[in-house]
């Protein structure tokens, strides 16, 4: 896999540090490398540190020349990212580093996701430190861990020996909006307990794809579809003209992903099985008319078994109940014409192991009773067909907050560059602000960051003027501090 292929990038120094990072595998729970690679840069520039044991890392630098005396500055990002990847993509994201490139516009990853989500904050905060000639105060560095599978790492990160209150969080995805609030979330999972017999007959594999995915946060407004749901819908149609069992389903691989694909195999115990793709065509139409999946594919094949080691009919009902009776996407809306979320959930995984049916669900919302009305929701759902449910990964919303000294300069400072007004939002995906700002009582944070696109996909972009004009902005913000 050649290297150095960003370099000639502006500015030079952030995209030396991000083309690093991605030489290192770091997916949401694989971060022993990508924050030793963090301790290893405090050691040869001379910055203090503190890696804890979920390797978390915050690193403190005094303040330039002039500005040594001013309230220290908090920057912060989070150093795992979610791995996704193309199915004939040949790369182990476990164990190797991602194939960068760039088109003069856009960084990418060939076949994955970039992790631009949320390796550039981490590569300008190593850039600015690097760099002893930028003027900044005091500055105090949060890189946590996790952050994609629950924020555990902002969770747990002892934060009693910072003394910064103004923090510029820098996971945001869209330049010149800053986010000052968002919604809190949590993951539920539901495991359904089932049975395999020796069933007989036919068997059909059945395949969703080619859907767009996405954030689903960010992205859960648009009028996309769920391929769990979509399956579940086709098992419903099939059941209602034939018995039969399921062997295997899975779908899905995130739970904060919105799933692209999902595939069942089914042992056939009726005698229509010639209706069957009459009901995927059918059902692929009314979805391409009905949302925004132009490439969405519905197909069964043949498989050349006669039965299989499978769920009862009476379990296979019991599974198609489950997913077609638990709602999916946005469930209330802040403002339904501007697209604003409330609360919502994605039924991200499902998957059909040795010894259970498992579903799990990302539950969001900037109403933290509504969060655990949906979560209660899951939990009766799951009492009702005897399934187990857990839920880990809570986090607060993060409240907006009214007087801002922060956001003040910042707006301004925008004006001042650009000769506009920037965009100030609530949003729907989940920040680590809500949890730092439960541990650093009164803390002043803005979230930004430059643009990106199809984040958690591998169709992930990251915008290289914009990488340069964020950062352009945010260290004339750090001289205004």
């Amino acid at each position: 896999m050649s290297i150095n292929k960003l370099a000639g990038l502006e500015p030079a120094a952030v995209f030396h540090y991000f083309e690093e990072i991605c030489a290192i595998p770091h997916g949401s729970g694989n971060t022993n490398q990508i924050s030793d690679y963090l301790v290893r840069f405090a050691q040869e520039h001379g910055i203090r540190y503190v890696q804890d044991e979920l390797n978390n890392v915050l690193m403190f630098q005094e303040g330039t020349c002039g500005m040594e005396d001013h309230a220290p500055v908090i920057l912060q990002g989070h150093m795992d990212m979610v791995c996704e990847k193309d199915a004939d993509c040949p790369i182990d994201m476990d164990t190797q580093g991602l194939d960068v490139d760039h088109d003069g516009t856009c960084v990418f990853a060939h076949g994955t996701t970039l992790g631009g989500d949320n390796g550039i904050a981490v590569a300008y905060c190593l850039a600015l430190m690097a760099d002893k000639t930028i003027p900044h105060p005091p500055l105090e560095i949060i890189i946590t861990v996790d952050e994609e599978t629950g924020m555990e790492g902002a969770a747990g990160v002892d934060l009693s020996g910072l003394k910064g209150r103004t923090m510029i969080n820098l996971d945001s995805e869209d330049e010149g909006i800053f986010t000052v609030s968002c919604a809190g979330g949590a993951r539920a999972t539901l495991t359904l307990p089932v049975e395999r017999k020796p069933v007989y007959g036919p068997c059909v594999k059945l395949t969703v794809d080619g859907l767009r995915g996405g954030h689903s946060g960010v992205e859960i407004h648009k009028n996309l579809a769920n391929a769990n749901k979509v399956m579940a819908n086709l098992l419903l149609r099939i059941v209602r003209i034939m018995p039969f069992s399921i062997i295997s389903i899975s779908g899905g691989s995130k739970d904060n992903a919105i799933p692209r694909s999902c595939q069942a195999k089914l042992v056939l115990l009726g005698h229509q099985a010639e209706r069957i793709n009459e009901i995927v065509e059918q059902l692929q139409q009314e979805l391409r008319d009905y949302y925004d999946e132009p490439d969405l594919v519905i197909y069964g094949d043949n498989v050349d078994a006669m039965g299989g080691h499978a769920l009862s009919v009476e379990q296979t009902r019991t599974l198609i109940a489950l997913l077609i009776n638990i709602p999916d996407g946005a469930q209330k809306w802040l403002d339904y014409e501007a697209q604003m979320v409330q609360t919502s959930l994605n039924m991200g995984v499902v998957k059909l192991e040795e010894n259970g049916f498992k579903m799990t669900f990302s539950v969001r919302s900037c109403v933290n009773q509504d969060k655990r009305d949906l979560l209660d929701m899951l939990k009766r759902t799951a009492e009702k067909y005897d399934a187990v449910y857990s839920e880990s990964g809570d986090y607060p919303a993060w409240e907006y907050k009214e007087e801002s000294h922060l956001r003040s300069v910042m707006v301004q400072t925008f004006e001042r560059m650009y000769g506009k007004k920037p965009e100030v939002v609530a949003i729907h995906a989940g920040l680590e602000c809500g949890l730092i700002s439960e541990k650093l009582q009164g803390l002043d944070c803005v979230s930004i960051g430059p643009d990106m696109q199809d984040i958690h996909t591998s169709r992930e972009r990251l915008d290289i003027a914009s990488t340069k004009r964020t950062w352009e902005f945010l260290l004339e913000v750090l001289k205004a501090l």
